[in-house]
């Protein structure tokens, strides 16, 4: 067998050696190869037209080795050289960065129709009830219902304004923690847990504080965010979709999913099984959701799996990423005595002597606003956005952008972009002042929670707890930082929302 193995091997060889030896067959086999190279040239060159500008990728991986734990930052140096509409490869994935006002404003506004779609993610998907949340179901009918519901029935004006108690009580808890002993306070855990406190109660009626029940649930939405914020490589390599199971995360998502389910699925049974207990009907989004699950209110028909999902996207939206601004925004005012006294004598003035700030009373701080929009502006809470996908062929800043592509809207480095900003990297209350530009949208050099119909619904329930904790932390205590702290460590770490690497303390002294 060997034997006539090692003849066929060699007679195989000495005729390929007689054919590269003959010129006319020779001649024939480059032009065929220089025939093929030539047509996938101009295949691809037809099919990218003009393309936006590119780095060099690796094989298989694409950019994804030039990415770290911060990518907005990697981002950032890339457009300054490739520009502020630049194409990059995750894998397999192309995807469109944009990092400049205009380049947004295409996107989310002159074409936003043509990129109202997600991505598809495995690990969306298995954590968020087959995208039947908000953030990450496809556009069409399905989407626009729940849109609906946010916008109209959740988290309305009016609705917001309705969960001022909710507000009022838990931040009068925060500052009874805070106590201004001249003691130093770990604000960055204080604010985490009076952000989960106000969600809790706003979305399901109650909140889960120490131990028991709290605790555990505590325990499974951390872990929930942080594995929302993992990325899963198999959706940008399908070759290596092996490592998820192999490393662990698989696994992970799984149990993580199935112990939010379990959760959510005995909230939503106490609720149905005891409605003697059930709060008064529109306290909560939990209790709307199930009007409407149940009587089919307003001509929208959703399932339980819609519910969980909804109830999700508000804690994944609204916990980290509030304790994130708040976080952000006293740090930098520790940095800057000048503009932290500044800020108190405008709090102090409208509140007078009065513990008790009135929403009316936060309508009236200009600079407090202007100090919530500079935070929003250099220290945007999520940098990147939710990723969107072309739906069309479309040209944006010119180029030729193909259906299917992702795209992700780097606002952090918008915040930061010299054109759009005097001294962009400092901050600066000053310049929101007798100005026009506002986070809700429209002006795109400002754009903390997106624009057009992707769009966060939830911006006026996340600033309006934002802004009523700031005035009152700044209206009740003095604050200093502590005196071996020195230069205050401004390093971010990674997560859904990007938050600071240490956690912030500092000193409270009671007024």
């Amino acid at each position: 067998m060997q034997n006539t193995l090692s003849t066929f091997l060699l007679t195989q060889q000495k005729q390929m050696a007689e054919t590269l030896l003959n010129p006319f067959a020779f001649q024939a086999l480059i032009s065929i190869i220089l025939l093929i190279t030539i047509t996938k040239w101009l295949s691809k060159s037809t099919k990218s037209k003009n393309s936006p500008p590119s780095p060099p990728r690796l094989p298989i991986l694409g950019h994804l080795h030039r990415l770290s734990l911060l990518p907005h930052h990697d981002l950032q140096s890339m457009a300054r050289n490739h520009g502020p509409v630049m194409l990059i490869h995750f894998g397999s994935v192309p995807t469109l960065i944009a990092s400049s006002a205009a380049a947004a404003a295409e996107i989310m506004k002159t074409h936003d129709l043509a990129f109202a779609d997600r991505p598809d993610s495995s690990l969306f998907r298995r954590l968020l009830y087959d995208n039947k949340d908000v953030s990450v179901s496809p556009y069409g009918e399905y989407w626009r219902q729940l849109k609906s519901i946010c916008v109209v029935q959740l988290l309305s004006n009016k609705r917001v304004q309705s969960f001022h108690s909710v507000r009022a009580e838990e931040t009068e808890i925060l500052i009874g923690k805070i106590g201004g002993k001249a003691e130093c306070v770990d604000l960055s855990r204080m604010f985490t847990q009076l952000t989960n406190d106000v969600v809790c109660r706003s979305a399901i009626g109650r909140k889960y504080g120490d131990g028991g029940d709290g605790e555990r649930f505590l325990s499974i939405l951390r872990e929930f965010l942080e594995v929302l914020s993992t990325i899963s490589i198999g959706d940008f390599v399908p070759s290596l979709s092996w490592i998820g199971r192999f490393n662990g995360l698989d696994k992970r998502v799984d149990r993580v999913a199935n112990e939010i389910d379990e959760f959510l699925e005995s909230v939503i049974r106490e609720r149905l099984d005891n409605p003697a207990e059930r709060v008064v009907a529109g306290e909560n989004f939990l209790d709307i959701l199930l009007d409407i699950y149940r009587n089919n209110s307003g001509g929208v028909s959703i399932d339980r799996d819609s519910i969980k999902a909804i109830i999700l996207d508000v804690f994944a939206a609204g916990t980290d990423t509030t304790a994130t601004v708040l976080e952000w925004a006293m740090s930098e005012l520790l940095r800057r005595p000048v503009i932290l006294k500044r800020l108190q004598t405008e709090v102090r003035e409208v509140a007078e002597d009065s513990h008790n700030i009135t929403e009316n009373d936060i309508e009236r701080m200009h600079f407090l606003k202007a100090v919530m929009k500079e935070t929003l502006r250099l220290h945007t809470p999520i940098p990147l956005l939710v990723p969107r996908v072309a739906r069309e062929d479309v040209k944006i800043m010119g180029y030729d952008v193909a259906k299917g592509t992702m795209v992700m809207t780097n606002a952090w480095a918008i915040g930061r972009d010299p054109s759009s900003w005097d001294e962009p990297e400092s901050f600066n209350p000053d310049r929101f002042l007798n100005s026009s530009v506002d986070y809700k949208g429209v002006d795109f050099e400002l754009i903390p929670f997106g624009a057009g119909r992707r769009g966060c619904p939830g911006t006026a329930f996340a600033m309006a707890t934002n802004e009523f904790v700031l005035a009152n932390l700044v209206h009740r205590f003095d604050w200093k930082l502590p005196n071996n702290c020195g230069e205050l460590d401004m390093s971010e770490r990674p997560g859904v929302a990007i938050r600071r690497r240490v956690p912030l303390v500092a000193v409270a002294v009671q007024c």
